[in-house]
């Protein structure tokens, strides 16, 4: 279906190209429009309807995904740095998919900012003129080379008659980023944007207020990361800007596709990377046993790496586990290596996206391991949007951070999780849940809490029961840009307080004289080795073996 879906979204461009438009100007956009679209970005498997408006003049803009299931509000006049405000669908054991206004106000160091959504053309030429979906456009075009490497944007614009101006008024169509590596022979990055309606009709101030009968607040949960889970469509329009870079920098923004906003944004990323490369470099002269790469994060402030560890820290009695069973086995003798990949246990690495979802994953890979082994060696992947969108009433935060334990609790009332086909997609937001109208498979008994700190109890644990659910420290830097080896950070917290994130531990085992625990992570396979991580077992090193978790059925 998938394959399908792609294939009728590019033949839909397909038409012979002209080339009467050579030698014009770009196209100015209005300085205020609205805009519905869908974002398509096929590495992740991800398809984004939106409605935007963007009002220039005012300093404000609103985007709302999947309809108006969310909402999200950019008003940089609000407060002396900016509001953001979410109205998302929460759902607990009260009320079911409750509309909640949700909001953050920016800081000196993380002002707010109205976000556009058409790309500035300034730097690009038009390559003639073509049919989409039966509308005559203009292509425009910027395509940059560097090495083996081949970034191309590309913009489809159309037409319109306005009586109260002198010239035609732009309409975008289509916007899109393929990287290509010609060495290799094979895209390296590629998303795009099919904008289906525009108007460039003045926005009615109302569109931009809250409606009154909302209370906004904070969120259930604990937790400060939330600012930077408001705005996902902020990674993917950027306009072009030309200015002078190193070439490290101009390395990476066209292995990335990296585009800034305006000059001012462009130099602030410049520096933010500067300092980083420094840093990854400086770290692999030092011999730590492991390697530091450039990566699709090297540009991000940790803020914005804040948002993408959402394991949320709340201090518990009692999270309502077992006690681990196997005290008179625990001196049993294991296997020195074992990974639970080559058996098949474990589904491919996936992409949380701009959410703060890590939980999610963490517990459903946890899941997926355990229903494995009951069910002869079946593969099932379930559904990480099911938790997202329905586990609110146990202190989970959708997309702004949660815990395994409290999604069990979820699961335990439920009768267990839907599958990630029956449910639908992942979508990188909070939607409606209706967890309720589809089957359920993986009816759990509970959950067992491992050990703290007892390296042989999570060995055993992952030997007899699977991929177990971790909470880690992964605020060090090192662990952004982590790409090979046994990683040892002799800063990392290991104390439940210090737990920022959720991953999966599917296997163990040593290199040398370095034990490690194989670790999975959710932020694509672009991170890490393939996307994963060999974590040291040396001191309890980053709290993998302070909160892990599996499940019973």
């Amino acid at each position: 279906m998938r394959t399908l879906l792609l294939l009728v979204c590019s033949t839909i461009f397909l038409s012979a190209v002209q080339a009467d438009c050579k030698g014009k100007s770009p196209p100015k956009w209005s300085q205020y429009y609205t805009v519905k679209g869908m974002l398509f970005i096929p590495y992740a498997e991800l398809r984004e309807p939106f409605y935007a408006w963007y009002d220039e003049i005012g300093k404000q803009s609103r985007i709302d995904y999947y309809g108006d299931m969310v909402q999200t509000y950019q008003l940089p006049n609000v407060t002396p740095y900016g509001t953001s405000i979410k109205i998302a669908p929460v759902t607990n054991e009260e009320q079911t998919n409750v509309k909640t206004c949700l909001q953050v106000n920016g800081t000196e160091n993380s002002q707010v900012e109205a976000q556009i959504m058409l790309p500035i053309l300034d730097d690009f030429e038009c390559e003639g003129e073509e049919i989409v979906n039966g509308v005559q456009t203009e292509k425009w075009l910027l395509q940059q080379t560097i090495g083996q490497k081949v970034n191309k944007y590309t913009m489809w614009v159309s037409y319109k008659s306005n009586p109260n101006q002198d010239k035609p008024v732009p309409v975008p169509k289509k916007y899109e980023m393929k990287g290509y590596n010609t060495l290799l022979g094979s895209h390296y990055d590629h998303y795009y944007i099919v904008y289906t309606d525009f108007t460039d009709d003045v926005i009615p101030a109302a569109t931009f207020q809250i409606d009154p009968s909302y209370t906004c607040t904070s969120f259930p949960g604990p937790g400060d990361k939330h600012i930077y889970t408001f705005n996902p469509m902020k990674e993917f329009v950027y306009p072009q800007t030309e200015s002078h870079v190193d070439f490290e920098f101009g390395k990476f923004k066209h292995k990335h596709g990296k585009n800034y906003e305006n000059e001012t944004e462009h130099a602030l990323r410049k520096d933010i990377f500067r300092q980083n490369i420094r840093f990854i470099h400086s770290v692999n002269r030092q011999g730590r046993g492991y390697s530091l790469g450039v990566n699709h994060l090297a540009d991000k402030t940790e803020l914005e790496l804040k948002a993408l560890r959402g394991k949320q820290y709340t201090k518990v009695e009692d999270n309502g586990g077992k006690p681990f069973p196997y005290n008179t086995l625990r001196s049993a003798k294991l296997p020195d290596v074992f990974d639970w990949r080559i058996y098949g246990a474990v589904a491919p690495v996936k992409d949380q996206s701009v959410c703060g979802s890590c939980w999610s994953f963490g517990t459903v890979g946890a899941i997926e391991g355990a229903y494995f082994l009951k069910n002869g060696g079946k593969l099932v992947e379930f559904s990480q949007q099911a938790l997202m969108d329905c586990s609110w009433g146990y202190g989970n935060n959708g997309c702004d951070g949660g815990e395994d334990f409290r999604a069990y609790a979820w699961m335990l009332k439920h009768g267990g999780i839907p599958t990630a086909d029956a449910y639908g997609p992942y979508l990188g937001q909070d939607g409606y849940c209706h967890a309720d109208k589809v089957p359920k498979l993986a009816k759990i008994t509970g959950f067992v809490n491992v050990p703290a700190n007892d390296e042989n109890a999570l060995k055993l644990a992952i030997f007899k029961n699977g991929p177990v659910s971790v909470a880690i420290d992964a605020s060090q830097k090192t662990f952004s840009y982590y790409s090979h080896g046994v990683y040892y950070e002799p800063k990392c917290g290991n104390k439940e307080e210090n737990l920022d994130h959720a991953v999966l531990a599917v296997g163990y085992g040593t290199i040398g004289n370095s034990s490690y625990w194989l670790i999975k992570n959710s932020w694509s396979n672009y991170w890490g080795n393939d996307g994963y991580i060999l974590m040291s077992s040396k001191d309890n090193n980053c709290g993998v073996m302070t909160q892990a978790t599996y499940v019973t059925m």
